[in-house]
């Protein structure tokens, strides 16, 4: 589907533009093309719903969804009801341009947990960066509700959570941080290997030829995935900058696995992974 009309009401008025700036500011502020707008969703024939200090993006006819995302190239966009209005609004995880009859994509939500395996992190001496890090890359990829945990590298406290997750609580994409190296205490892939069902090399192996171009060491990383029920269960570093590295090296391939295993394979948006691979260029600093 493509982007039909961009408007927005500037005291009363109503326009009309070809092109348009969106961002979330640090504070949590949606700006549209420089000034502090509420951004909806709008069927077309609706444009005077649209009211003073609000901007609108207008999609084809029976596609404004309710809920979930909407990619376009490097712009990423959550779609979340509106308080006390009937169309939904929009809010921005990747801002950048817009544009008439720009080609955009609807992303069904998943379910996605982080759990940080960690001992001094379980008992509270260690704060936790990699963790909420890596929600904020998963959001990238259209997650929709995401779980946080912290455990102790203990392999039953680890798959006992990777269980509960993956076959009572509908998480289909589970990332675990920390444990995957040397250490008698890292037994995180372990812990997978445990719970999996199916392997999942080219993952791990992505991850370690990525990180071999950064250091030498990267041939140290234990780190696995596998697949249990609809869940894709990925270990990763420790490290926030590892963790990071890691899950951006493997990030443009994970959203089609996900539809595939989930059964939502014919759903699949090209544009949206073509999109996601400069993002995560950038987040890596490639």
């Amino acid at each position: 589907m493509r982007i039909l009309e961009i408007l927005e009401n500037t005291g009363g008025e109503i326009s009309s533009s070809s092109l348009c700036y969106i961002s979330l500011s640090a504070s949590g502020e949606l700006s549209f093309n420089g000034r502090k707008r509420s951004l909806l969703l709008l069927p077309p024939g609706q444009r005077e719903e649209l009211r003073p200090g609000e901007a609108a993006l207008v999609l084809p006819p029976g596609s404004s969804p309710s809920g979930g995302s909407l990619s376009a190239g490097g712009v990423f966009l959550s779609v979340v009801p509106s308080p006390d209005r009937p169309f939904p609004l929009l809010l921005p995880e990747e801002g950048g341009f817009l544009a008439v009859s720009q080609q955009i994509e609807y992303l069904r939500p998943f379910r996605a947990a982080i759990l940080t395996v960690s001992d001094r992190g379980s008992r509270g001496e260690r704060e936790d960066t990699s963790g909420p890090a890596l929600a904020r890359m998963v959001r990238l990829l259209g997650a929709g509700e995401i779980l946080r945990e912290t455990v102790p590298d203990e392999i039953d406290r680890i798959t006992g959570v990777l269980l509960r997750w993956s076959d009572a609580g509908g998480v289909n994409l589970i990332l675990t941080t920390g444990g995957t190296g040397f250490s008698r205490r890292d037994i995180t892939p372990e812990a997978l290997e445990k719970v999996g069902e199916r392997s999942v090399p080219g993952i791990g192996e992505a991850m370690r030829l990525a990180s071999l171009k950064i250091t030498q060491r990267a041939i140290l990383s234990r780190s696995n995935a596998v697949l249990r029920k609809e869940s894709l269960i990925i270990s990763l570093p420790g490290s926030e900058k590892a963790a990071v590295e890691c899950f951006c090296a493997v990030a443009p391939a994970l959203r089609h696995g996900l539809e595939i295993l989930c059964g939502w394979s014919g759903e699949c948006a090209a544009l949206f992974i073509e999109g996601r691979e400069s993002l995560w260029r950038m987040k890596t600093g490639e």
